[in-house]
């Protein structure tokens, strides 16, 4: 299928990514998950009202991220929506049933009057293993099967299929069939060169996730695809970017507002990982010209985001707009800056190129 619509290297899209993070009220505790969820939807509405292109909800299964069924929170957004594209950041296919993720997605397409897209991923946190009864020991076997399954499911035909993790199909097919005759779908990874040539081998547009060091780190990754894709007889494809940020009136606020949140988020995780705390110099680092966080005011941001698109060539970039604990309330002037002033900033800036 064409993925034009979906942004190519001389007019990119831009869009927002979030994992339904769930804020500390106002008597300094969390909310609770299911007013986290209600927060995701309005985000949504207003990313379609000031002008963004697309809307990515991860899949998580833990206390401080509300959303587990990203298809259905999607679903109430394109209610209320006309224009954005609604996908995943990211699906995690290997603990999931590939039949059911076509099935759940094409339904969302329907709903959404042809805006659904799905990223599909192994996913950094592991939970959904246990949960659904998977052994972390399959991790790589999962998803390589489920994702070949997956690609014959997308030429919405009778599948017949065997593999080692799930029952074969035998002339089966996958119903509701979308409008255009496919789902949109890309493949998320984190830096491995394998997954890249993977996604390249099935011709899936690929969604980097940069999150730390720069993004420069991740160009030999954006060629090394392109050329799988010519060695695989495949034509170029879309290329995205996930990076963490937050948009505010200046550098200094945007900081003051991001820093606190981001640093408990990584150490609650890096606890769990090894990983040593993050000091206040990691961060400025990390938010600095070349860094993996996108934080700062909206001339900064888009600056950011315009050299990030030139180095690495990208279709489309995506601003993973929460941090933790971040206030809903800060969330929504983010999504304002990045809509109404960021994204025309970096359409600007990339036209003089």
């Amino acid at each position: 299928m064409s993925y034009e619509f979906l942004g190519t290297r001389r007019e990119p899209t831009f869009g927002l990514d979030t994992f339904g993070d769930v804020e500390n009220g106002a008597n300094g505790q969390p909310v609770s998950q299911a007013e986290a969820i209600r927060q995701v939807v309005a985000e949504g509405v207003l990313a379609d009202r000031v002008g963004v292109d697309y809307l990515g909800v991860g899949e998580h299964h833990r206390a401080e991220m509300a959303v587990s069924s990203p298809d259905v929170v999607l679903a109430a957004i394109a209610g209320q929506t006309e224009r954005i594209r609604l996908g995943t950041a990211v699906t995690v296919l290997s603990s999931d049933d590939p039949v059911r993720v076509y099935e759940r997605f094409a339904t969302l397409d329907a709903i959404s009057r042809g805006r659904a897209e799905v990223t599909l991923g192994r996913g950094s946190f592991t939970e959904s293993f246990p949960l659904f009864g998977y052994s972390l020991a399959d991790y790589d076997v999962l998803f390589t099967e489920k994702l070949d399954l997956f690609t014959h499911l997308r030429e919405e035909k009778p599948v017949t299929w065997t593999g080692t993790v799930r029952p074969p199909l035998d002339g089966a097919q996958a119903f509701p069939l979308t409008e255009s005759g496919s789902l949109p779908a890309w493949v998320g990874v984190g830096g491995t060169p394998q997954s890249v040539v993977r996604a390249a081998a099935y011709g899936l547009p690929l969604v980097l996730a940069v999150i730390g060091g720069s993004p420069e780190r991740f160009a030999p990754l954006a060629e090394l695809y392109r050329r799988a894709l010519r060695e695989a007889g495949h034509e170029e494809l879309p290329i995205s970017m996930h990076s963490p940020g937050h948009v505010a009136e200046t550098d200094e606020l945007a900081a003051a507002q991001h820093f606190p949140h981001h640093q408990a988020a990584f150490a609650k995780i890096g606890a769990e990982r090894g990983w040593a705390p993050m000091t206040r110099a990691d961060y400025d680092a990390m938010a600095g010209p070349r860094g993996a966080l996108f934080v700062g005011s909206p001339e900064t941001v888009a600056r950011k985001i315009a050299w990030s698109v030139r180095t690495l060539g990208l279709s489309r970039f995506q601003l993973k707009y929460g941090a933790g604990a971040l206030p809903h309330e800060q969330r929504l002037e983010s999504i304002r800056r990045y809509g109404e002033q960021v994204i025309p900033r970096v359409r600007e800036l990339l036209a003089d190129d």
